[in-house]
């Protein structure tokens, strides 16, 4: 019995994380969600906002990142449109627009939102940086016609939208480190409100920005997007995701367990 603990077969293990991984992402398995600060701050102060406020989202991120970034992003569209704010979406990454438009479409038949009215995509521009400063003196300038090639000013949604003075919040969801760029250059210039959701990787660089006050919350990686479904009431894709990871990680440090214990007995026997 010894050695079968210290020699267990490899191919038991890959298929017991399989199930693990694929079980509670099939099922509604899910295990208590402990909501954090910063979460919690970034939660709250989209909830604070009076309806009908614009909330800018910048999608910075490509496919790579879309595991961890895009159930993030339907969530905080969620949020936006059971609160009746009016969204402006855009990316300065050329492979966030297919990505943001996904979102809009899985997200806006479910509140039953219109284009121009409630919602407006401006798609992708290039030049980040220069983007941003522009958007600092008029949209317009940065981006003449949305991502339908609809002018601005044709959009009702957009009439009295002129810049960062007309926009109560800007969230940015970055995989890079283009959320250092709108913190520095638009929050600091345009003492614009800002939040930021990361992948799990910027996460850490992001936190000296929010112990500063310099943005209002900050979602990170697939288990902020987690509690923020939670927050919402809206569990989904990251609740799922971090069920299946949580599940997954306790079947491996079982294993190691097991693993740990028949080496210490066959080392033992051969004493």
């Amino acid at each position: 019995m010894v050695k079968k603990l210290a020699q267990i077969d490899r191919r038991y293990i890959y298929g017991v994380i399989t199930l693990c991984i694929i079980i509670p992402l099939l099922k509604e398995i899910s295990l208590p969600i402990r909501i954090s600060p910063p979460v919690s701050s970034a939660y709250n102060f989209i909830e604070k906002l009076p309806p009908n406020s614009v909330v800018l989202i910048s999608v910075d991120y490509d496919p790579a990142a879309e595991p961890e970034l895009q159930p993030m992003l339907e969530a905080i569209l969620k949020h936006a449109f059971m609160r009746n704010l009016k969204v402006i979406i855009m990316t300065l990454w050329p492979l966030g627009s297919p990505l943001a438009e996904e979102a809009l479409q899985s997200v806006v038949p479910k509140y039953n939102k219109k284009y121009g009215i409630d919602y407006v995509n401006l798609g992708y521009a290039p030049g980040a940086s220069s983007v941003m400063l522009t958007m600092g003196k008029d949209i317009r300038e940065a981006y003449p016609k949305d991502a339908r090639g609809n002018e601005l000013d044709s959009l009702p949604m957009m009439v009295g939208v002129k810049n960062y003075e007309d926009i109560s919040l800007l969230v940015g969801i970055e995989a890079g480190f283009t959320g250092d760029f709108w913190i520095r250059l638009i929050g600091a210039q345009y003492k614009q409100k800002i939040i930021i959701g990361c992948t799990g990787v910027i996460a850490p660089d992001m936190y000296p920005y929010l112990q500063a006050g310099q943005i209002e919350g900050l979602i990170g990686a697939l288990k902020g997007a987690a509690e923020y479904e939670t927050l919402i009431n809206q569990r989904g894709k990251a609740v799922r995701g971090m069920t299946a990871q949580s599940v997954a990680h306790l079947a491996l440090i079982l294993f190691i367990i097991i693993g740990n214990i028949g080496f210490f007995f066959l080392r033992k026997e051969k004493k």
